[in-house]
């Protein structure tokens, strides 16, 4: 069996901010009569809500997906079983896959962390605890009839900590492609949409990354410092 050795951690902080309301999902279940009918998730702690590093990070394999046309007769992540073309896809790359022949498993190469909120302060005043409750309509294209419905969101201007560790093992001969691909994916999902309801304008998000640095090995034994890395113009403040 093949041993994998890391050979360094790149960690990539920053801020997601909310451009329209964002509705992540939690509960179905409505608060009561006339309470919404989805509700977004929250730490069961501070009631605030938070951005699920599950949501992120899925929503960052799903785009990259499309974009390389790699959507198609296998979900969740497994591979065809003896198509290595699909063993080696940049999806594959960095969100790693399955395979019932141990030898062709690809661990994930990147973590995305929950993001919890960081300004809770400007959202005292919310008809709902730091979200909002916006109501949509559905006409019935025979009778025409009304049918509303009521969801919670975070609002615009709501503020999230972002935090992605993207592991690099001795293996890896393409570290230039894989962080290249944690970057587009990135972009995809802020040219795109996160959380429910996209198409109809929920979830825009802007991603700014404050500091990037790299730790190798070495740093968690004390014989390396980490080293700062230079973060791309797109996502700079």
């Amino acid at each position: 069996m093949n041993t994998i050795n890391l050979q360094k951690k790149i960690i990539v902080s920053g801020e997601i901010h909310t451009l329209t309301g964002l509705m992540i999902g939690g509960s179905n279940t409505a608060m009561g009569i006339g309470g919404p009918d989805r509700m977004v998730i929250r730490n069961p702690i501070t009631n605030q809500p938070y951005i699920p590093g599950s949501s992120l990070k899925g929503k960052m394999r799903s785009l990259m997906e499309i974009s390389f046309g790699n959507i198609g007769e296998v979900n969740m992540g497994k591979v065809k079983y003896g198509v290595d073309s699909d063993i080696n896809n940049s999806s594959t790359l960095l969100f790693g896959s399955t395979h019932k022949d141990i030898s062709k498993q690809r661990p994930s190469r990147i973590i995305v962390r929950d993001g919890n909120l960081l300004n809770p302060e400007d959202f005292t005043n919310t008809e709902l605890p730091f979200t909002e409750a916006k109501t949509e309509v559905v006409i019935d294209r025979i009778t025409s009839a009304a049918m509303p419905r009521t969801f919670e969101r975070v609002p615009a201007g709501a503020i999230f900590k972002l935090e992605l560790v993207l592991n690099i093992f001795e293996e890896d001969k393409k570290e230039d492609e894989l962080k290249n691909l944690t970057f587009k994916a990135l972009q995809l999902v802020q040219d795109d949409y996160l959380g429910g309801s996209g198409s109809r304008g929920s979830g825009q998000v802007r991603f700014y990354i404050t500091n990037i640095v790299e730790r190798s090995s070495g740093y968690y034994h004390s014989k390396d410092d980490e080293v700062k890395l230079e973060i791309p113009d797109i996502f700079k403040k």
